[in-house]
């Protein structure tokens, strides 16, 4: 009895003194599920962490400065040994100021966000499917509504659940009953609005106050940039040949390989793998692109991202109008 009683205390031992180092930037989660992540914290590459408990795949982690400071994540972003080249310092208590001018200091830096994804919504299919949408109303009334072209639907940071970062509980909630309206303008010069307009007929719906407060707040730049920045992928896709291709074919069934192999001419080999169809009622209704931080044109950026799979394999390039 007495040896096994010595055993635990010889494991605990192990493990109290076990610090471990980032292999990447992952979240630090509230729970064992992943359901939730109170101050979107995540493992920061010059830090070590001491090791509290390990179960099923994941690590219990002291973190200071985090409310609750127990964290769960993935055993497999951490390891024993540091990675080459990565400098390292000890957790060290840090005062509220200075937590707040460390704060100050990152935002002020303009730290982009590295991991994101580009919905673009072919406007023909969406308004098919919404047709209740004041965006697609317009073109019941004569007034032109944006047809054969890709709009943006939102340039989302990764992973899916980084969303709503230091945002109110009440614009939170209000976002998720779709109240848009109670949402704040994001500001923007009069010129980015403008453009914004061009490529986002959304925001007649206030699609612009949603997309910002859930995922532009994660996005690590003002609303200015983080717009700036989607207006720009945007248009460098509607002045290419992928867009020329849907207008071409519009009203055909078309495949996911043949959009892929489109991509790797246009932007170079291999960006294709980062192209993912979205369906709905036979159509392809977006392109979702999976972007990495390889810098600021979207060639880089496609090459640098995640490979994707794409559910959807083919669909119909929806023609203007509503015809279905």
């Amino acid at each position: 009895m007495r040896i096994v009683f010595l055993m635990i205390i010889l494991i605990w031992t192990v493990f109290a003194d076990t610090s471990l180092y980032p292999k990447r930037e992952c979240p630090l989660f509230n729970n064992l599920k992943h359901t939730y992540n109170r101050g979107d914290i995540r493992l920061d590459m010059h830090r070590t962490y001491p090791m509290l408990k390990h179960h099923k795949g994941q690590y219990l982690l002291k973190v200071e400065n985090a409310t609750p400071q127990q964290r769960w994540v993935d055993d497999d972003c951490l390891s024993l040994r540091p990675l080459r080249g990565t400098p390292l310092y000890e957790q060290k208590t840090v005062s509220k100021k200075e937590s707040k001018e460390k704060k100050t200091t990152t935002v002020s830096q303009n730290s982009r966000s590295k991991d994101n994804l580009l919905a673009l919504s072919w406007h023909n299919a969406f308004c098919e499917t919404h047709r209740y949408k004041k965006e697609c109303k317009r073109g019941l009334f004569g007034k032109k509504r944006g047809d054969n072209t890709f709009v943006l639907h939102g340039l989302w940071p990764q992973p899916r659940n980084r969303v709503y970062c230091d945002v109110s509980k009440r614009d939170i909630i209000a976002d998720k009953h779709k109240r848009w309206y109670k949402l704040s303008e994001p500001k923007l010069t009069g010129q980015t609005k403008k453009a914004l307009a061009q490529v986002m007929p959304g925001l007649s719906s206030g699609l612009h106050r949603h997309e910002w407060i859930k995922h532009g707040t994660c996005y690590g730049t003002d609303a200015e940039r983080y717009f700036s920045d989607a207006i720009t992928l945007t248009q460098r896709i509607r002045k290419s040949p992928i867009a020329s291709f849907f207008r071409k074919f519009s009203g055909k069934r078309v495949t996911l390989q043949r959009v892929r192999e489109l991509f790797d001419k246009t932007f170079g080999k291999g960006s294709g793998k980062r192209v993912e169809l979205r369906c709905n009622r036979g159509m392809i209704t977006e392109l979702w692109l999976h972007l990495g931080g390889g810098g600021d044109d979207l060639a880089s950026q496609l090459k640098t991202g995640n490979p994707v799979h794409s559910r959807c394999q083919r669909g119909i390039i929806d023609a203007a109008g509503f015809e279905r």
